[in-house]
């Protein structure tokens, strides 16, 4: 019984390293998170394999709860229920498809724990996938480097898990060494601020403008992107503002906005320049809880900002098609594949992250960015305010 007690708890410490360390903000430790399905498959209990699954997760999220005190200016205790909530999802899916069984009824199970963190509804909560490390194991592969992840991954939970390790550290070496970052599509400059809580919230005339002046240094035909609600609510007043401050520029200038509906508002993408203004994308994923709060209809107040879920994923700018990802999408696995499927040329990453002072998240979004771009060989354009 003490023997099997001390092996759980090394489980579960090995599982919490490897939340912490394969989701430190790197995108070439990425593959360390490789290692979850091996330490799940080991549990010979459901409550091991839950605990393993905990430690994990927990450890890979561990940023929310300081998140989440900082957005709400709070101590840090409503964090640290709302990131126990956030488990449940992966934890439960994990323990429930667990079996004591042998054979390839683990990896099987594995596999469809797997498929359902990455879609709806499971997938909404599908932070910490391990699958994400396919675009550093298997660099411009595609389709086929997920699905030799994919298979990978479901080797580590059979008894060939020694051979999938060699394997993939010997790929994951070879990556380190002839890695590239992803290059910036032609004229194409994604700008960083340093505007904190202020940015969206701050939307007067003269922030527009100070926006407007920093788009007005670059060069003609430039398309510059300002980050995650950069220009504040939408309206035709500040959509006309924009037109006229980059007359004679010859920019064309995307940038993070919200669209106020008669039932909530949409996080938006848009797209302005001399000759037009547009709502380029509507975020398919909003941040669950702060934004995205679907219980509100029960007592007829929508109020929270819309889910698009699968509309949108990849839109036209020019001759470029991008896949837009917004904030918390980055830390999905559906959103970047679905746009995928329509073969977009770049991938444009914007967040506003203002709240994640003290935490690796942006890092984190950043270097999942990274590695799907990497793994389809697509151009990465990325605009952040802290």
């Amino acid at each position: 019984m003490r023997r099997e007690l001390i092996r759980a708890v090394v489980l579960v410490a090995l599982s919490a390293i490897t939340g912490w360390i394969g989701w430190s903000g790197h995108v070439h430790l990425l593959p360390i998170a490789v290692s979850y399905p091996l330490l799940w498959s080991l549990a010979r209990t459901r409550l091991q394999a839950t605990a393993v699954s905990a430690g994990y997760f927990l450890a890979a999220s561990r940023g929310l709860p300081q998140g989440v005190a900082n957005f709400y200016s709070s101590d840090i205790w409503p964090g640290l229920l709302l990131w126990l909530v956030a488990s449940s999802a992966f934890v439960t899916v994990h323990s429930v498809l667990w079996t004591s069984h042998g054979g390839w009824q683990r990896p099987l199970r594995y596999l469809a724990a797997c498929l359902a963190m990455a879609v709806p509804p499971f997938g909404i909560m599908g932070w910490a996938h391990p699958v994400t490390a396919a675009g550093v194991l298997f660099p411009g592969w595609g389709w086929w480097g997920l699905a030799a992840m994919a298979a990978g991954l479901v080797v580590m939970t059979t008894h060939y898990r020694p051979a999938a390790t060699m394997a993939m550290t010997g790929l994951w070496l070879w990556s380190a060494a002839e890695w590239t970052l992803p290059i910036l599509p032609a004229s194409w400059i994604g700008v960083d601020l340093e505007m904190g809580a202020s940015l969206g919230r701050e939307a007067g005339l003269e922030r527009q403008q100070a926006l407007i002046e920093i788009a007005r240094e670059h060069p003609p035909g430039t398309t510059i992107v300002f980050p995650e609600s950069a220009l504040g609510f939408w309206t035709p007043t500040v959509g006309g503002h924009w037109q006229k401050g980059l007359r004679g520029t010859g920019v064309t200038v995307i940038a993070g906005a919200a669209v106020l509906e008669a039932s909530g508002y949409d996080n938006v993408l848009v797209q302005i320049s001399a000759e037009g203004q547009d709502v380029l994308y509507r975020e398919r994923m909003p941040v669950p809880g702060s934004m995205w709060q679907p219980w509100r209809a029960w007592i007829d107040d929508e109020s929270g900002a819309r889910a698009h879920f699968f509309a949108n994923p990849a839109v036209n700018v020019g001759d470029l098609k991008v896949a837009p990802l917004i904030c918390y999408e980055q830390l999905l696995v559906w959103p970047v594949l679905q746009s995928a499927i329509h073969r977009p040329d770049a991938i444009v990453a914007v967040g506003n992250g203002w709240w994640t002072a003290g935490t690796s998240i942006i890092d984190i979004q950043q270097a999942s960015s990274e590695a799907w771009a990497r793994l389809f060989d697509l151009a990465l354009v990325i605009s952040f305010n802290i």
